[in-house]
């Protein structure tokens, strides 16, 4: 029992300063960081064939590393590895649709033998369906849990085990600001983000207790013009933009060469997210409603058909 009096004083003092450290790291713009290098790491990332995972793969090019993209859609995947392939980065590509679990598995063992062990693995494959929970059909709901949840297991299944081998990996979740709560007319994407942020949150912690360096980022963007949420659309739209993919990209590459913990994509939206679990669920709604956000849904199209639209036809 004396223990614990002598060692609660400590333990007090590490978590404010964990706190004010937390808060100026938030508060400091991420470019102001020092970031570390990733020059001949190889970077894994789902859904690269366009939108946010061809941004990211852009980015991690500029830093030197050696790029693995896996999409479903090839030919999006091959037109963002000629991109990356401008910028002299070294670059492999696979077609793969990370909902099938042994085939994720047979591929990580292919990407191990035919490029190296993965050093950053990006979880950004993601669909949306966009529908009010009375309309949604069984098969979307079970679609979106094994794309936007299920397959971040097969992944890190798959390429975690050597990073904890090695000592050195970073494992980055593409969560949502909705992982944070729900919103009408997303309940099964919100549903998806829920889950696969808790499952980051106790990766993280079982990498704390082990002691490993492997790193665990979780990135929450707002919504993001690649096409995914077209249609979509709040009372006043200048308060709450859409970003741009350019844009996204590069925050959430600056997130992890910056060892992140959390990064919400703009980081004004974590203000946001910390009302909605401070404040009562009436006084949310009396906002929600003022700028109409369980009614944006209503008006979503998502993406155009892939022969109008092929390019951003994939999964992110």
């Amino acid at each position: 029992m004396l223990g614990i009096f002598i060692k609660l004083p400590l333990v007090l003092l590490r978590s404010l300063f964990e706190t004010l450290f937390a808060v100026v790291k938030r508060l400091v713009p991420l470019w102001l960081w020092r970031k570390k290098s990733v020059e001949g790491d190889i970077v894994l990332i789902t859904g690269a064939g366009s939108g946010i995972g061809r941004q990211i793969a852009l980015n991690f090019a500029q830093e030197r590393a050696v790029l693995v993209l896996w999409d479903v859609d090839k030919f999006g995947n091959e037109e963002t590895a000629k991109l990356v392939g401008q910028l002299n980065a070294e670059v492999y590509t696979y077609t793969c649709d990370v909902t099938k679990r042994e085939n994720v598995y047979k591929l990580a063992r292919k990407v191990q033998q035919e490029v190296g062990p993965v050093s950053i693995l990006v979880n950004n494959a993601g669909i949306v369906s966009g529908k009010y929970f009375l309309d949604l059909k069984d098969e979307s709901i079970i679609k979106t849990m094994e794309v936007n949840t299920l397959a971040h297991f097969w992944t890190i299944k798959a390429f975690l085990p050597d990073m904890v081998r090695r000592n050195h990996g970073h494992i980055v979740t593409i969560s949502s600001v909705v992982g944070d709560g729900g919103v009408a007319g997303l309940s099964d994407y919100s549903a998806s983000k829920c889950a696969v942020k808790g499952m980051h949150d106790a990766l993280l912690r079982e990498m704390h207790v082990s002691k490993s360096d492997v790193k665990c980022t979780v990135i929450c963007p707002y919504g993001v013009s690649t096409g995914m949420f077209d249609g979509a659309q709040t009372r006043f739209e200048f308060l709450t933009p859409f970003i741009t993919p350019e844009y996204a990209g590069k925050k959430i590459v600056q997130g992890i060469l910056t060892e992140r913990d959390v990064l919400y994509v703009p980081q004004d939206w974590q203000i946001l997210v910390y009302l909605k679990h401070i404040l009562p669920v009436n006084a949310q709604l009396v906002l929600e409603d003022f700028i109409n956000a369980n009614e944006a849904m209503m008006s979503f199209v998502g993406r155009r058909p892939a022969k109008k639209q092929r390019k951003n036809h994939h999964m992110e």
